[in-house]
């Protein structure tokens, strides 16, 4: 059996959707308007979400469900 090859990340999950999100926003800007372009701004707009999601989920004030 095969090993699977494993290394510890640097970045956080977070910065690393952040950079991707700044990276795709600046490709996207390079392109004509057109359904390229669209697709990257909603791949874009879904990793933001994610993002906030994310700093929801770890926020103080959030309480567990009853």
């Amino acid at each position: 059996m095969l090993k699977r090859r494993r290394f510890k990340q640097q970045l956080t999950l977070q910065d690393r959707l952040s950079a991707w999100v700044k990276r795709v926003r600046e490709q996207a800007s390079k392109l004509p308007p057109g359904p390229e372009r669209d697709a990257l701004l909603k791949k874009a707009r879904q990793a933001d979400v994610a993002n906030h999601l994310n700093d929801w989920v770890k926020s103080p004030g959030l309480q567990p469900p009853e």
